[in-house]
């Protein structure tokens, strides 16, 4: 399962972080890390789906 959330977090960062925590502080600051780069909320995504 931690396979299509990182695959959805490359697709889409915020889908990844929802799939993974649902809409809660790392979603919000996923969305702003995605509208500044789309790199850094790859990022933020694949830290928040390791982390757990």
């Amino acid at each position: 399962m931690d396979l299509i959330k990182i695959i959805f977090a490359i697709l889409l960062p915020p889908l990844g972080v929802f799939m993974e925590v649902g809409i809660g502080k790392h979603f919000w600051i996923n969305i702003v890390l995605t509208l500044f780069g789309y790199i850094p909320g790859i990022v933020h995504a694949i830290w928040v789906i390791a982390r757990r």
